[in-house]
């Protein structure tokens, strides 16, 4: 694999990013070696500056579900283009994506836009302790939602990677109302819950956590917390910002049946584009500006570029068993890897929710951030650079998801499967 020009790239890129990138996973400190540049990506597959070519399982960490560059998203934005990039006025795009969302996800009845997933948390979380009029908030450790400070305790994701347990520049009074507690674990959170909920504004989860690689709910711990914080008048946030209409048209909420107050999303909804939101209920949205006292704001909300993507990406998804069809080719790829695994004796542990796939090199189950974290990552660096070699590209840390797109084909699939049973044997 030719990388020459790709570390000239990384090596300039040092001088003017930190680090030579804008986000640290991209930066293969977990695995090693250093990033590859990208120039193009169409379909299933990425091209590099050098020409090499890659089955590409990131999808831009989610969002291209169609694969890269589908022929109608591209129509769409190149039309709304023409007719300007941004306004910083609204527009009936806006309107048109808005009725998409609340039509699909019935909690939210509200919508408002925003540029990215870290901002609809952080505005969902002023909203819910505006509501309630309360301070405290509940994660789970592990969960990722953003890098607002007082969320950046036990985090997942980047921090996961890079073994950054809080991040240095965030004042201790700014984590003081964040409370934590292990994904899966309803009795610690219901402990807490005793303790606190007279301050407790919301517990805010990912349903299906995908920043700790892909940890999916214990049967009970959805609807328990639900029970449990419509109890004490706390509200429940569902961050899915990757899950929404990746898992399921109506997101992880419809998938187990479980209906929060506020949901926040992103990725899928931009259809690649920057774009965020977050909704919920209309009592609770009526109190956001400039109809209610708590104020958010943004230049590129509802960017018309972004929007217009969204619109053209929620319609494709909308196809008869487009769903189903989805979940298979994921299933078909999970038992290749699993059975790759097993035959070369290498532990590996599975996870997937549809087109959301873990593989943690482990023997036990993994069920929160502590089992995730007993992943043997020198195992998954040695996985990721021998399947790179061979023109797979998986994210390139243990702690994040695969991804699956429409665009995948048999014959990808099929060549993954048959790269794994080679890589597996060398580990």
């Amino acid at each position: 694999m030719k990388t020459t020009r790709s570390k000239q790239l990384f090596a300039e890129a040092q001088r003017y990013i930190p680090g030579g990138v804008n986000s640290p996973v991209r930066a293969f400190r977990s695995v090693g070696g250093q990033p590859l540049f990208i120039k193009r990506a169409k379909g299933s597959r990425l091209y590099d500056v050098d020409g090499n070519s890659f089955i590409d399982y990131v999808l831009s960490w989610g969002p291209m579900i169609l694969g890269h560059a589908p022929p109608s998203v591209i129509k769409a934005i190149a039309r709304a283009a023409d007719d300007g990039t941004s306004y910083g006025a609204p527009t009936e795009l806006e309107v048109r994506l808005a009725q998409m969302i609340t039509e699909a996800i019935p909690s939210i009845e509200q919508v408002r836009l925003v540029s990215s997933g870290t901002e609809a948390v952080m505005s969902a979380i002023r909203l819910a302790r505006a509501y309630t009029k309360r301070d405290q908030i509940i994660k789970f450790e592990g969960c990722y939602h953003g890098h607002s400070d007082y969320l950046l305790a036990k985090a997942g994701s980047g921090l996961a990677t890079l073994g950054i347990p809080d991040s240095p520049g965030v004042p201790a009074d700014f984590t003081r109302h964040t409370l934590t507690a292990p994904f899966n674990d309803i009795r610690t959170a219901q402990q807490l819950i005793q303790e606190h909920h007279r301050n407790l504004a919301c517990i805010i989860v990912e349903p299906i956590a995908g920043n700790m690689g892909v940890v999916p709910p214990g049967e009970d711990f959805l609807p328990t917390l639900r029970t449990l914080t419509q109890a004490h008048g706390i509200l429940l946030i569902f961050d899915e910002v990757i899950t929404g209409f990746r898992v399921h048209y109506g997101g992880a909420q419809a998938l187990y049946r479980v209906t929060p107050d506020l949901t926040c999303l992103g990725k899928i909804i931009g259809g690649g584009l920057p774009v965020g939101a977050y909704g919920g209920k209309r009592e609770i949205m009526r109190m956001v500006a400039p109809e209610g006292p708590v104020y958010q704001a943004g230049t590129l909300s509802g960017n018309p570029l972004a929007v217009t993507a969204g619109i053209e990406t929620l319609t494709r998804l909308r196809a008869r068993g487009f769903y189903e069809n989805l979940d298979q080719r994921a299933a078909e790829l999970a038992k290749g890897l699993g059975a790759a695994a097993k035959k070369a004796g290498v532990p590996l542990t599975q996870t997937r929710v549809g087109s959301m796939l873990g593989a943690f090199f482990t023997k036990g189950p993994v069920v929160d951030y502590a089992s995730a974290k007993q992943s043997n990552t020198q195992a998954y660096a040695k996985f990721f650079h021998n399947m790179l070699n061979k023109g797979i590209y998986f994210a390139p840390s243990q702690f994040e998801a695969a991804f699956l797109s429409t665009a995948h084909t048999d014959a990808d699939i099929k060549k993954t499967i048959a790269a794994a049973q080679a890589v597996m044997k060398s580990l």
